[in-house]
């Protein structure tokens, strides 16, 4: 039995509905959270989590993969040995870091799987 034309149009626009439902269903977003409200109470959010923050000045050490993360009260130990470093990653600028907050040896940690950091801006003057 051949399909109409109006048959054939149903049947492709009913499966791009279907996959666009079922894309839908599978992205979960993450809430970014500042460190701020992240260290205020840290056990609500032991694991994965989403974090912005600035990069203390003097805090990169490159050789052992670790920086500080800065809220405006807080501040929170992040090991990125496990993620590659975007270009803008330097201190005092302000970035976002997934990964997995743990509780280790008396102090939080955030072991970085990802760093993303802000584009910067080609309309920025020049001082």
């Amino acid at each position: 039995m051949a399909l109409t034309r109006t048959n054939r149009l149903l049947a492709v626009g009913g499966s791009i509905l279907v996959l666009v439902v079922m894309m839908l269903a599978t992205v979960d977003p993450q809430t970014q959270y500042f460190v701020d409200e992240v260290m205020d109470n840290p056990d609500e959010f032991e694991g994965q989590v989403h974090l912005r923050g600035e990069i203390a000045n003097g805090s990169i050490d490159s050789e052992n993969y670790t920086f500080i993360l800065m809220g405006i009260e807080h501040e929170l130990f992040v090991d990125f040995s496990g993620t590659a470093v975007p270009d803008g990653f330097n201190e005092g600028k302000t970035i976002a870091v997934k990964g997995l907050l743990i509780y280790d040896s008396g102090a939080w940690t955030l072991e970085a799987k990802e760093i993303q950091t802000g584009c910067p801006s080609k309309y920025v003057s020049a001082e």
